[in-house]
């Protein structure tokens, strides 16, 4: 992207750096996510916002992780941020996630797409 040439452009010569080299996420399928279970909140009512629902569905599909807090151990919602999860770790989080909402309120994609 242009903005990757830019900065590399910006290094001097002789600088150190660090590559980390990753495919990048789906931009269609991230957002495809996202539309569909807003979707899916308006026509449930099930949460008070996108993100609640977002955390919600990591939650029941076991997208988390343990912290200790007052000397329990505690599950919380992880991040799904591309640098916390690749695009490999992606799809199989939306496929469970799809899963979940198919089984917990009866509502698939395709649902969705024929409301459209």
């Amino acid at each position: 992207m242009a903005a990757d040439r830019e900065r590399i452009a910006e290094i001097k010569e002789g600088e150190r750096v660090r590559v980390d080299v990753r495919t990048g996420r789906v931009p269609k399928r991230l957002r495809f996510y996202w539309s569909f279970i807003r979707e899916v909140r308006i026509a449930t009512g099930c949460a008070p916002t996108d993100k609640a629902f977002h955390s919600l569905i990591k939650m029941e599909t076991g997208f988390t992780e343990e912290v200790i807090f007052r000397g329990f151990k505690v599950k919380i919602p992880a991040s799904v941020a591309f640098e916390a999860m690749d695009e490999t770790e992606f799809s199989a989080f939306l496929q469970e996630a799809l899963a979940f909402i198919a089984r917990e309120y009866g509502i698939v994609p395709e649902d969705v797409e024929k409301a459209a």
